[in-house]
C-alpha cells in the first residue's frame, strides 16, 4: 500500500517540473496584480449581505468553487504555499508549529515568528523557505513588489534584509507593523494619524487590519502601484477562532475585510490603474467548529508514552507532540521504530483520530507523500494525523464540526482534512480574467504563484507544484481541463477493532488537490 501511495507523491514532484516548460503565451492585458488574503474566509460566507464587494467580484469575475488549501490547513503552511506555489514537502514550512532539533532540542517553535525566520535562514544559508518566493522571483526579473500583512506570516513572502537588485531595493515588506527596510515604519505611522501598529488583538481585529490597509494604500502606494502587491488581512480568522463561525463578531470581521477590499478598489480607481489590474481574493484555509478538545498530550502520557510539547532531557523513544488544532504531529526521538509502531496502533483505536500519515510503511496508514509531505525530509514528523470531523452544524447554522487537539467547544479551528477546512475561498477579477464564470475545475493555493507569474510574463526559476489557471483567463479559448477524482483507503485489524481511513483527492493536468479525508475505528 505504501509503495503505491508513494507514487502519488512522486507524481507530484514529476509534474512540478512541467511548469518550467515554456508554454504558449496567454498573457492578459493587466499591468498590475493585487492578491488580497482574507484569513480563514469560508466560501459559503460570500454573500451580498456581509461582503457585497467580494460578492460583486465573484459574480462579475471568476469564482473558483472547488479551491483547495494545502494540508495541514493552517495559516503558515498555506502562507508558504501561496508564496512558493508548492506543498509543505517542498517549501520547508510544514505547519504553524514545528520541531527541529537544530532550532531547539527541547521544545517546539512557532514557524512564522521573526526569531524563527531569522534563525532558520542563519542555519540554512538563507533557505528557511527552501524554494524562491513569488516576490523574490519577480524582483529577480526586475519587478519591485509590496507585501503588507497584519499577521507575521506576510514575512514569508519577502523576508530578506539584504537587497541587492534595484527591484529588491524598491520593494517593501510590512508584517505585523514591522517593515523591511526598517526605516519605512515611521512614514506608515504618519498616514495612520501618527499611530503605530496596534499591539492588542480584538475580535473582530479591526484596528490592526485597518492600520495595515491604510499603510498600504496611503503609504506604500503613495508614489504608485507596483506590478505586484500582497495584502494579508487577519479577519475573519481571529473572530472565528474566538467567537465561532457565523457568530456576530465573525460576521463583523467579514464586513470589515470587505470594506478594506472596497478601499483597495477605490484607490486603484483613483490612481487610474483599476482597469489594468487583476485582483485575486483568497483565503489561506477554511474553518470548522470545535465539538471536542481532548488533551492528547495527557492521553499519551496515560498510555505510558514519554511525551510532551517540551521535553526536559530528550532520550530515544520520547515523543514530541505538536498540537495544531485539527491536526497533530509526532516526532519520535531517534525515530525509534517500536515506539512509532505502538503510537500508530494506539491512534488507530482512539476516539479523536481521523487520518494517519506515517514515515514508516505501517498497515492502516498512508505515507507522508500521499498528502504533500516528504519522508526523505529530515525535518518531517514521524507521524501526522488529521483529527476526526463531521458535517453537523454549529449553533449559528454553519456546517463542519471537528475534534481539536485542545480548544473549547463552540469556538473555531482548522488544520484538518475536513472538507470545510480544505475548501477555501478564491475569487479573481480583472482584464485578464473571464467574467461571470463559476469554475468547477479544482484549483488550489499552490496555483496562485504560477498564475501571477504567468500574468506578469515571468517564468518560475524553480519547479512549482501548482499550475497556471488557464481555464479562468480570457486568452484561453479551449475546453476546461479534465478532472480526475480518486479515493484511496487503508485499514487494519487491531485487537477488537477494525481501523479504516480514506483520502480523496482531485487531479487536474497532473496537479493534485486534497479534497478531504477521515477515518474511525469500529468494533469487529
Amino acid at each position: 500500500m505504501h509503495n503505491n501511495l508513494k507514487r502519488v507523491g512522486a507524481s507530484m514532484a514529476v509534474i512540478a517540473l512541467s511548469i518550467l516548460v515554456p508554454q504558449a503565451a496567454e498573457r492578459g492585458p493587466a499591468e498590475h496584480v493585487v492578491l488580497v488574503v482574507w484569513d480563514g474566509m469560508r466560501p459559503d460566507f460570500i454573500t451580498p449581505q456581509y461582503c457585497p464587494t467580494l460578492y460583486s467580484l465573484a459574480t462579475n469575475g471568476t469564482y473558483f468553487r472547488r479551491n483547495h488549501c494545502v494540508f495541514v490547513s493552517t495559516t503558515q503552511a498555506n502562507g508558504a504555499a501561496l508564496a512558493t506555489g508548492s506543498n509543505p514537502g517542498r517549501n520547508g514550512i510544514q505547519a504553524n508549529v514545528d520541531f527541529r532539533p537544530e532550532f531547539n532540542f527541547l521544545t517546539t517553535y512557532a514557524s512564522e515568528s521573526l526569531d524563527s525566520v531569522r534563525r532558520g535562514d542563519l542555519l540554512t544559508g538563507g533557505h528557511y523557505l527552501t524554494l524562491p518566493t513569488l516576490a523574490e522571483t519577480l524582483q529577480q526579473a526586475g519587478i519591485s513588489t509590496v507585501i503588507a500583512g497584519s499577521k507575521p506570516v506576510a514575512l514569508f513572502h519577502d523576508r530578506s534584509t539584504k537587497k541587492e537588485s534595484e527591484a529588491a531595493k524598491k520593494s517593501v515588506t510590512l508584517f505585523e507593523g514591522k517593515t523591511i527596510p526598517r526605516d519605512v515604519a515611521a512614514s506608515l505611522a504618519k498616514v495612520n494619524e501618527d499611530k503605530v501598529f496596534p499591539t492588542n488583538i480584538t475580535h473582530p481585529n479591526i484596528a490592526q487590519d485597518n492600520w495595515t490597509t491604510r499603510s498600504l494604500l496611503r503609504g506604500l502606494w503613495k508614489n504608485g502601484v507596483p506590478k505586484y502587491t500582497l495584502l494579508w488581512l487577519s479577519e475573519p480568522d481571529k473572530s472565528q477562532h474566538e467567537n465561532g463561525i457565523g457568530s456576530s463578531n465573525a460576521l463583523l470581521g467579514i464586513e470589515n475585510s470587505d470594506k478594506n477590499l472596497a478601499d483597495v478598489i477605490k484607490t486603484l480607481r483613483e490612481k487610474g490603474v483599476y482597469e489594468k489590474t487583476d485582483i485575486f481574493i483568497v483565503s489561506d484555509h477554511g474553518f470548522s467548529t470545535i465539538t471536542a478538545g481532548p488533551d492528547i498530550e495527557k492521553i499519551l502520557k496515560q498510555q505510558k508514552f514519554t511525551a510532551g510539547k517540551k521535553l526536559e532531557d530528550p532520550q530515544r523513544g520520547d515523543v514530541v507532540f505538536v498540537g495544531l488544532g485539527g491536526s497533530a504531529s509526532f516526532y519520535v526521538i531517534e525515530r525509534d521504530e517500536p515506539v512509532i509502531r505502538r503510537l500508530v496502533e494506539f491512534l488507530q483505536t482512539s476516539d479523536f483520530t481521523g487520518v494517519i500519515f506515517s514515515r514508516l510503511p505501517l498497515e492502516g496508514t498512508f505515507p507522508l507523500e500521499a498528502v504533500g509531505y516528504s519522508s526523505t525530509n529530515k525535518n518531517a514528523p514521524d507521524v501526522v494525523i488529521s483529527l476526526r470531523w463531521n458535517s453537523n452544524r454549529n449553533d449559528h447554522g454553519a456546517p463542519g464540526m471537528i475534534t481539536s487537539a485542545g480548544g473549547t467547544r463552540g469556538k473555531g479551528t482548522h488544520a484538518s482534512l475536513s472538507r470545510y477546512d480544505m475548501n477555501n475561498t478564491l475569487v479573481a477579477a480583472g482584464p485578464s480574467i473571464k467574467k461571470g464564470l463559476i469554475s468547477e475545475v479544482p484549483s488550489g493555493n499552490i496555483d496562485l504563484a504560477p498564475t501571477i507569474l504567468h500574468l506578469l510574463g515571468v517564468k518560475p526559476t524553480k519547479p512549482m507544484d501548482g499550475r497556471v489557471l488557464h481555464e479562468a483567463l480570457v486568452a484561453h479559448k479551449g475546453p476546461a481541463p479534465k478532472v480526475n477524482v480518486k479515493k484511496i483507503e487503508a485499514s487494519r485489524e487491531t485487537g477488537l477493532f477494525r481501523w479504516t481511513q480514506y483520502l480523496q483527492f482531485s487531479e487536474v493536468n497532473g496537479t493534485i488537490y486534497f479534497d478531504e479525508g477521515n477515518g474511525e475505528p469500529a468494533l469487529k
